[in-house]
């Protein structure tokens, strides 16, 4: 849990390119965090007493435990970023915005894998810019993540001013104004739903406490692991210092793919498709929305004349196209889900083109469609690009829509039953409806 202070970065970089600050775990014991408040876990934190480590892409050397500040701002940096200058002091980079803190949690693992990269590239955030990645991994994965920040210093990106590396939420979530927490356990052979939602709850209630504790108190937060719902609910009710309203479940995945099977049935590029919700869950029970949809402007209904079509093969394709791909690809899909986390984010930091929506799972608290009160389910929102926002209220229900709606309802309430013992709402009991799967299990 704690951080080593490494040699400094012009000596490392002196005496062997690899020779970086890195963050590593020792055996300092700690007390949970749920014992303490933040400002005594920082006092504990910063006050404690740490090895020297000097690191190399080989080896690890210990020394003599000494008395370490931690540093004031941030934690310490991976490699060639451990030399940023000031970029106040840069003339190229005067017309840059003020830089900011992305964590990611999973960042050694597939979709990150494609993710990080857009992020330093300037295609999320914009061309001016600059960003600082704080990457979490675990004990397992600190190689890997070491070898992805390599990447990062090779990749050369400009706008990419520091990477930061380690193992601790608390260490690495610190100062975070957006956290993507894409880490968690995949559901295996033998796993029971309830079982996955309590060993991934787990996961997302530790990870709310260290937002709580150390993020920015205006952080906003994607959440990507699955069951993505239940696991964006547990994590909010785990940071009360943050708006609830912050916090989103990953469901552009589901509406990208939508929007892909409706071009193709209407034979059209699918730039022309508009207007798509995912409603509900990110699992087979969601329900993605053709009622309210447009293609060329028009609803899709006066456009494919086939409701046989639309409410079963449609329906049932979005909702197991992630099986469909696991069966073709022999794995996940990680490039596609990687581009829909830049869809999400992209359509909260720039303005919703009029007339058109997005789909993002979200408190319901106040939600103008009757949805129960205190779940995170897919809804229509828009922006104004500041990376708040609202909820679209001109949507038309038909007794079709609702009665969908009502089943991945019933679902998001049972995983929240089963999971209240990771939400501060007493004893969980599950009764989960036996079909309920998550896109891509088998």
């Amino acid at each position: 849990m704690a951080v080593a202070e490494l040699t400094s970065p012009a000596a490392s970089f002196a005496h062997n390119y690899n020779n970086a600050h890195r963050l590593r775990s020792s055996q300092l014991y700690v007390p949970s965090s749920s014992c303490l408040s933040s400002d005594h876990f920082r006092a504990i934190y910063r006050s404690r007493v740490l090895p020297r480590i000097t690191c190399s892409v080989n080896q690890v050397q210990n020394s003599a435990p000494v008395q370490v500040e931690t540093p004031k701002d941030k934690a310490e940096c991976y490699g060639v970023f451990c030399l940023t200058y000031d970029l106040k002091a840069e003339e190229e980079t005067k017309t840059w915005k003020k830089l900011i803190n992305i964590a990611v949690s999973g960042a050694a693992g597939m979709i990150s894998n494609h993710l990080l990269f857009k992020l330093a590239s300037g295609e999320v955030f914009g061309p001016d810019q600059p960003i600082a990645l704080r990457l979490l991994g675990s004990e397992r994965s600190i190689q890997a993540l070491e070898g992805v920040a390599m990447e990062l210093e090779d990749s050369l990106f400009p706008l990419l001013r520091e990477v930061n590396i380690g193992i601790d939420a608390y260490e690495v979530f610190q100062d975070a104004e957006w956290a993507l927490l894409i880490g968690a356990k995949p559901r295996g052979p033998g796993i029971e739903r309830a079982d996955l939602l309590d060993i991934n709850g787990q996961i997302f209630a530790e990870q709310g406490k260290a937002l709580n504790a150390v993020a920015s108190p205006n952080v906003k937060v994607m959440v990507v692991g699955n069951p993505c719902n239940t696991n964006a609910l547990i994590c909010l009710k785990n940071a009360p210092k943050i708006p609830a309203k912050n916090f989103h479940a990953l469901t552009r995945l589901d509406e990208n793919r939508a929007k892909c099977q409706l071009a193709l049935k209407a034979g059209v590029f699918y730039d022309k498709v508009s207007n798509v919700t995912i409603w509900g869950n990110h699992s087979t029970t969601q329900v993605p929305d053709f009622l309210n949809a447009k293609i060329d402007g028009m609803p899709v209904k006066e456009v494919i004349k086939d409701d046989k079509w639309l409410e079963h093969e449609f329906t049932e394709k979005v909702q197991k196209r992630g099986g469909a791909l696991i069966q073709k690809w022999g794995r996940s899909s990680a490039a596609s889900t990687a581009v829909s986390i830049v869809d999400a984010i992209k359509s909260l930091v720039t303005p919703t083109p009029e007339g058109d929506w997005f789909s993002s799972g979200v408190y319901t608290s106040g939600n103008p469609y009757g949805i129960a009160e205190d779940i995170v389910f897919s809804m229509p929102c828009r922006s104004k690009g500041d990376g708040d926002y609202e909820l679209v209220k001109e949507i038309q229900f038909d007794d079709y829509l609702r009665s969908r709606i009502a089943k991945t309802e019933a679902e998001l309430l049972a995983e929240k039953r089963c999971v209240a013992h990771l939400t501060g709402e007493g004893i969980a009991y599950c009764d989960l409806p036996e079909d309920t799967m998550l896109p891509g299990e088998m």
